[in-house]
């Protein structure tokens, strides 16, 4: 059996990672494996480079202009796919593709017209709507009956000249429905719902949790410091709706605060809340971010918006309990023995939460094996789906 992954990334990043760990289970059950990515730290001797920087940043301009990210890159695809029909692939296996890089047109009828199966990883929401990754944080539901007049197309990668969202939508569908032989797998329940609601409602749409790497995030060696530490990382921390939470914790709570992730401009800003507050920049070795997890007493998540969030999985398997909000996937991977749903934005839910964890009424089983979060036990049902 020959497999063949499509991604923006491969070896680093949350997607790029997942992708080569699919991978190396694959190759150990004796099936050949084969990648095409954007970018690479280490690139394979079966890998294929998508496109160059001058295709790359030719994709992004159009893609600002009219927000179809992902409809460009004609001849980066066209000679992605004559490299394809020599590899002749029993299986083409799609992650993320929106990263200029790609025209998914061209793809998805190619693997339509020559019948391959196809298994799409959805790792946001961006396979069944007009152009968004996440729609939850503002409360929109056009991608049920079709996208239009997109209330985020000027956010994230701005549309400047005209709203292609509807055009996006009836395209991905007709596209998709082309391909007889499809299957979705979801990385939450959360999202295999969300597309239940879609154009994508009469599909095979299975389950499958992405996993940590538990030699590395477990709670073996847990650390303890004379203060109560409260962990959270900047991309959520330091958004200017949640700032004010950190005042909050510091007035309420004699706890301290470790935030991950700080740019230098962060950390300068930070620095006014004193031995209070410690700032730390991007960790790129997961054992350093694994120390400060179990270093921590509590990590809070203050995500809107996020599929299967990777770091309340690798909070839990360090033994360190989790506070998040209720939206989106994050609070599925928190019951009673591994931390505290709060409702979305409630400030005084959080502050609470950390009180009744700071005060010993939250026993946290640190012994105990989360399995269900080992990568390897995951990534063996990609395995199982391939033979099926």
């Amino acid at each position: 059996m020959k497999v063949l992954q499509i991604n923006a990334n491969l070896d680093f990043g949350s997607t790029g990672v997942i992708m080569q760990d699919i991978g190396a289970c694959a190759e150990a059950d004796g099936i050949g494996m084969y990648y095409a990515y954007q970018n690479a730290r280490s690139p394979k001797q079966n890998a294929i480079k998508v496109g160059n920087n001058i295709s790359w940043l030719i994709h992004a301009f159009m893609c600002r202009l009219f927000g179809m990210q992902a409809f460009f890159s004609v001849f980066s695809t066209l000679v992605l796919l004559r490299k394809i029909s020599v590899i002749h692939p029993d299986i083409v296996h799609l992650h993320n593709l929106h990263n200029n890089y790609i025209n998914i047109p061209i793809l998805l009828k190619y693997l339509a017209k020559n019948d391959i199966r196809t298994i799409i990883t959805m790792h946001d929401c961006w396979w069944f709507t007009g152009k968004c990754t996440h729609y939850v944080d503002i409360g929109c539901n056009r991608f049920q009956e079709g996208c239009h007049d997109c209330p985020k197309r000027m956010k994230d990668i701005p549309a400047i000249l005209y709203d292609s969202s509807n055009y996006i939508w009836r395209k991905k569908k007709e596209l998709l429905e082309r391909i007889p032989r499809l299957t979705l797998v979801g990385c939450s329940e959360w999202i295999c719902n969300e597309a239940r609601k879609s154009f994508l409602k009469n599909r095979d749409i299975r389950q499958i949790y992405n996993g940590v790497d538990t030699t590395i995030f477990n709670a073996k060696e847990r650390k303890k410091h004379s203060s109560f530490v409260i962990m959270g990382m900047a991309n959520k921390w330091l958004r200017d709706s949640e700032k004010d939470l950190i005042d909050a914790i510091i007035d309420k709570t004699n706890a301290c605060i470790t935030i991950v992730g700080c740019s230098v401009a962060q950390q300068k800003w930070l620095k006014q809340y004193g031995d209070r507050v410690n700032a730390i920049g991007y960790k790129k070795e997961q054992s350093k971010l694994a120390d400060i997890y179990r270093s921590a007493d509590v990590f809070v998540n203050l995500t809107h918006a996020d599929t299967l969030p990777t770091v309340n999985m690798e909070a839990i398997c360090c033994g360190t309990p989790v506070i998040t909000y209720d939206t989106s996937g994050s609070p599925e991977l928190v019951d009673e023995s591994t931390g505290i749903v709060v409702k979305e934005s409630d400030y005084d839910g959080i502050v609470a939460a950390i009180k009744k964890i700071q005060t010993g009424k939250f026993v946290f089983p640190t012994s105990e094996a989360f399995a269900k979060f080992d990568k390897n036990k995951c990534f063996r049902q990609y395995i199982k789906l391939y033979n099926e």
